[in-house]
């Protein structure tokens, strides 16, 4: 690949991807440029599974050196839940220094306008796509998901994610045109003649803060929405998830040096322990536009104090599921297993709330009681989890001592229907795996209430018993409305019911999915096609990834001319 990239070039290579990208968010079909099978990169230059991997053992013990302005120090101390220490050392930077240096590149990036913008970012991701392997490795050991996952939700859907948040940035910037003529009759008098022009202008610096679990997959909306909105960007990792961002910016920088821009429009912000600088760098004024995934408590404190910038949240939620009836029963619990199991429950998006009337459901096999359906769901969960290393291979480690703390303490919670127990991997000893756990409580019970309706973060769901299809609808509708909701499932053969959900979900702005079976899941989402979250309730102010996401992180500015007669006749 040539050292220097033109406008041309990177134009003429990525305008095609650009345009089927805009084609799919419109038409919302499956599509995706990234492939999701590992064997099928290292051709064309990209690394393959043993240069990946390679390039991500050698970084261990090495000063990841990005040539920022500003950078006072190092930091490390960053460990993989599977058991080792990464050994990498960050740069440590000043805000009075690199900030000043981050906004000098904003006015050539912003002079170029959104299609050569979009070009450079695509070359920005086609660089990362390259490298998927070594990314792979990267959220494997900082989220502790297991490889297949890291490699798929890390690499090609983090990256289709970006893609289309470029998609949706370049649509928004280009619905006004960059010029116009305008000419207003005047009778018998000379028209009034203006020429105007129309620049999409951004906000200023927009502030990513990552999260732990899904460091690339949520950070690369937020990222690629302000970059290619004009917007130089502060990556702010979380500090057990530092490497697979300080890699995107590493390529970023690189790319944008390359291309003739100025590197510093994109930097890394790594933080010492206890350093908490996400607070200190949300309230700055050089600060427009947030980007954050966590918790709620630092998401509505983000909401509150950083009132210069546009802020972007996805907070914490209590996701449901109603099983009202089903007829393919045996599916339905093979799908749930498999959403409860998938990443020890760590998913934003995972059910936390499986609402099941206590005179039981009707199913194709009969009849089913609540504690039938119960107790087949742990033994559809058992079943699956049933090998230890296929367990591994689904389950991937605890992110953190306070998952496993809450696995530890469910007994507090109400009747254990399914124990938790622990898996030792065969690859990594030290790594902490639980399988999930199942309790069952009553939600006609006031004093049940405070434990199924807070979000218990990792592999705990709760069977709740409910009065009737209603009752579950009611419980749904508080539940998101006081609780926030990433994702509403439910199992019903019923029109009456499904209309309920339906209008439940419609009213209280929860995305719905129904009488899932097969092989896609509630905790799902495809980039191009599936909103993640919807902005509607607490969970979220925004969602992954519509215009709202990206038309509030820059303006148009219009500058307007007037043109002169200036003929013989005049």
């Amino acid at each position: 690949m040539a050292a220097e990239l033109t406008a041309h070039s990177l134009i003429a290579e990525h305008r095609p991807t650009l345009d089927r990208a805009l084609e799919a968010i419109t038409t919302r079909a499956y599509w995706s440029p990234h492939p999701e099978h590992p064997k099928a990169y290292g051709e064309n230059g990209g690394l393959d599974a043993t240069a990946g991997k390679a390039a991500f053992d050698a970084l261990s013990g090495t000063r990841f050196d990005l040539g920022q302005p500003g950078t006072d120090g190092w930091v490390d101390g960053e460990s993989s839940p599977y058991g080792p220490s990464l050994g990498v050392g960050y740069p440590h930077a000043d805000p009075d220094t690199l900030l000043p240096a981050m906004e000098e590149g904003i006015p050539a990036w912003r002079d170029a306008g959104p299609e050569l913008r979009a070009a450079v970012c695509l070359e920005i991701l086609g660089r990362i796509g390259d490298r998927t392997h070594e990314f792979a490795h990267a959220v494997m050991h900082t989220s502790g998901q297991a490889f297949m996952m890291a490699f798929q939700a890390g690499g090609p859907h983090a990256q289709d994610r970006g893609l289309e948040a470029i998609a949706y940035a370049y649509a928004e910037q280009v619905r006004v045109p960059a010029s116009a003529r305008w000419v207003k009759p005047q009778g018998k008098r000379d028209p009034l003649t203006l020429t105007k022009r129309f620049t999409p202008v951004p906000r200023g610096i927009g502030l990513v803060i990552g999260c732990n679990t899904f460091p690339t997959w949520n950070g690369y909306p937020g990222l690629f929405a302000s970059l290619a909105t004009g917007n130089a960007v502060l990556v702010k990792p979380h500090p057990r998830a530092v490497l697979p961002l300080a890699l995107t910016v590493r390529i970023a920088r690189e790319v944008l040096g390359a291309s003739g821009f100025d590197p510093n429009l994109v930097c890394l912000a790594a933080e010492r322990p206890g350093e908490g600088i996400a607070k200190t760098l949300a309230v700055r004024p050089e600060i427009r536009v947030v980007d954050y995934t966590g918790s709620t408590e630092f998401g509505d404190w983000l909401e509150a104090n950083a009132r210069q910038a546009q802020v972007f949240t996805e907070k914490a939620g209590v996701n449901t599921v109603i099983v009202e009836s089903t007829d393919d029963y045996r599916g339905m619990l093979s799908n749930l297993a498999f959403s409860l199991s998938l990443y020890s429950g760590q998913m934003c998006t995972t059910p936390q709330n499986l609402l099941i009337p206590r005179g039981g459901i009707r199913t194709d096999q009969g009849p089913k009681t609540f504690d039938e359906v119960t107790a087949d769901l742990a033994r559809a969960v058992d079943a699956l989890l049933e090998d230890d290393a296929r367990a591994c291979g689904l389950l991937g480690a605890l992110v953190n001592p306070d998952v496993k703390a809450r696995v530890e303490s469910v007994a507090d919670l109400g009747e254990v229907v399914l124990a938790s127990r622990e898996i030792t991997h065969p690859e990594f000893p030290d790594a902490v795996v639980r399988t999930p756990a199942i309790v069952k409580v009553d939600g006609a019970k006031p004093d049940d209430e405070a434990v199924y309706l807070s979000e218990r973060f990792g592999p705990i769901s709760f069977a709740v018993a409910v009065d009737s299809p209603g009752h579950a609808v009611r419980l749904l509708r508080r539940s998101v409305r006081e609780q926030g909701a990433m994702t509403v499932g439910a199992h019903t053969t019923d029109p009456e019911v499904e209309r309920a959900v339906t209008e439940a979900c419609l009213a209280e702005a929860a995305q719905l999915s129904l009488n899932l079976t097969g092989g896609v899941y509630v905790n799902q989402t495809a980039a191009f096609s599936d909103l993640h979250g919807s902005g509607g309730n607490p969970a979220a102010n925004a969602a992954l990834t519509d215009g709202a996401f990206v038309a509030s992180r820059f303006r148009v500015i219009e500058v307007r001319s007037e043109e002169h007669n200036t003929s013989e006749s005049a």
